[in-house]
């Protein structure tokens, strides 16, 4: 069984890291308050619109994603989204296997989020 959530990041050690907020609770999160807001999607999707403040680290560029991320503290909550919310739970999930404490990705991604 471990072999499958190594594969698709089901063990319970990685769950208890990331959190999945629905549009509310995650706009309550970030507004008004200095965090990390990662937009994961590709520069083009980004350029079309995206949520204020966010960075665009892309998560298909997968040399300049794990770079991007070495460099940012690993103690402080990552609060991230995509387009429809698979690629945001891909990301969390390489995320905590690269150290972070504590992940927040917006339920339904962007499109929930207009």
């Amino acid at each position: 069984m471990s072999i499958f959530s190594t594969l698709f990041g089901t063990s319970k050690e990685k769950s208890d890291k990331i959190e999945i907020l629905d549009p509310s609770a995650f706009s309550e999160a970030i507004t008004g308050k200095k965090v990390l807001l990662v937009d994961v999607r590709t520069p083009n999707e980004y350029g079309s619109g995206h949520i204020k403040n966010a960075i665009n680290i892309d998560f298909f560029n997968s040399g300049n994603f794990e770079r991007s991320f070495e460099k940012m503290s690993k103690e402080k909550p990552v609060y991230l989204y995509c387009r429809s919310g698979a690629r945001s739970q891909r990301a969390a999930h390489k995320l905590v296997g690269m150290g972070f404490e504590k992940v927040y990705d917006l339920r339904g991604g962007y499109m929930r989020w207009r």
